[in-house]
């Protein structure tokens, strides 16, 4: 049995009106994150599909595109109680966990109290992840893995839903520790984000730089995100995209690819856990867009951001000039 069939067996009018409410919400959280973010529709359409998912994305660009201002707007925007994290390497898992504290109280008696640490909020940015130590990226990682802290022995759950978009500047490298590449898979999606078009730019010159400031609204609540990632996982996945998932997937690893530059130029690939981020992350794009399912070409878009952080190249492909995206169209071309 596939999950083509999942509809028919899912009372297939309340379902079909669900998934249509939702598009109709998540073209207003567009429309509202619109009037802010300007020129960036791939970035925000992608940090969206990570959200509603329910996973955390690595936006990488250079100082200057806003990625700042997305996290707050879709923080306003989604109805979720959003913080910010600026890393540097003296960061102590502490500053971003939180700590006991020792409190006397008015009968004199002594005792522990845990301070909660910026990652318990719903939306969490961390600015520039690369620059705090491995010590503290660890516990942030484990921190979006499993949802909890742990304490002074105790066991603190963060708040639901929970998400994480960090921050890197793919440019400075000074000073930084990079991800490994464990950590790595922890993020669903890595999200390019790069330069505005002409035209963009010129908009959000003369929107920034005048007298009116636009505020997002508030469009959707926790409560209501929450509804809609549950509401995802009943989306259903044609037979034809669950086997292009697989094929794409599988072929990126060196030992069992068919193409010969993977071989070659690849030095470990994707796991297991990328064809899921590809299975939820196409559910999510294909209701962003209005759809009742996922397609080919939603693989297609999300490979990319799927796929280029959990795959390594050698040196082979380093001296050659190989790019993990020329591999990634690789393993896309055959179902184009």
């Amino acid at each position: 049995m596939t999950q083509t069939t999942t509809l028919d067996n899912d009372n297939g009018l309340a379902f079909v009106k669900e998934v249509d409410q939702l598009s109709r919400s998540l073209a207003r959280v567009r429309e509202g994150v619109g009037k802010v973010i300007f020129g960036q529709r791939e970035v925000v359409d992608q940090t969206l599909v990570t959200v509603l998912a329910g996973g955390h994305a690595l936006l990488i660009g250079v100082p200057g595109l806003a990625k700042t201002r997305l996290v707050e707007t879709l923080g306003i925007v989604l109805g979720l109680d959003d913080k910010r994290i600026q890393c540097t390497p003296d960061l102590m898992p502490a500053d971003i966990l939180g700590s006991e504290v020792l409190e006397e109280g008015s009968d004199g008696r002594r005792s522990f109290r845990f301070i909660e640490g910026p990652v318990f909020a719903q939306l969490l940015m961390a600015d520039e992840i690369n620059r705090a130590s491995p010590r503290t990226q660890s516990a942030l990682l484990q921190a979006m893995q499993e949802h909890t802290v742990s304490v002074g022995g105790q066991t603190h759950r963060l708040p639901v839903p929970f998400h994480v978009l960090a921050t890197q500047n793919p440019l400075e490298q000074e000073g930084t520790y990079p991800l490994p590449e464990a950590q790595l898979d922890r993020f669903l999606l890595q999200v390019s984000v790069g330069y505005p078009d002409l035209d963009a730019e010129r908009t959000m010159l003369l929107a920034t730089t005048g007298n009116e400031d636009v505020q997002p609204e508030p469009v959707l609540s926790a409560a209501d995100l929450i509804r809609a990632q549950k509401l995802l996982r009943r989306i259903p996945v044609g037979e034809s995209v669950v086997e292009a998932i697989l094929a794409i997937v599988r072929s990126g690893r060196p030992d069992d690819s068919a193409i010969e530059s993977v071989r070659r130029h690849v030095a470990w690939g994707p796991g297991p856990r990328a064809s899921q981020a590809l299975m939820l992350a196409i559910r999510a794009r294909a209701v962003l867009d209005g759809r009742l399912a996922p397609s080919v070409d939603d693989v297609m878009a999300l490979a990319h951001p799927v796929l280029r952080h959990r795959m390594a190249l050698n040196f082979a492909a380093r001296a050659e000039g190989v790019t993990l995206d020329t591999v990634i169209d690789q393993l896309c071309a055959p179902h184009r």
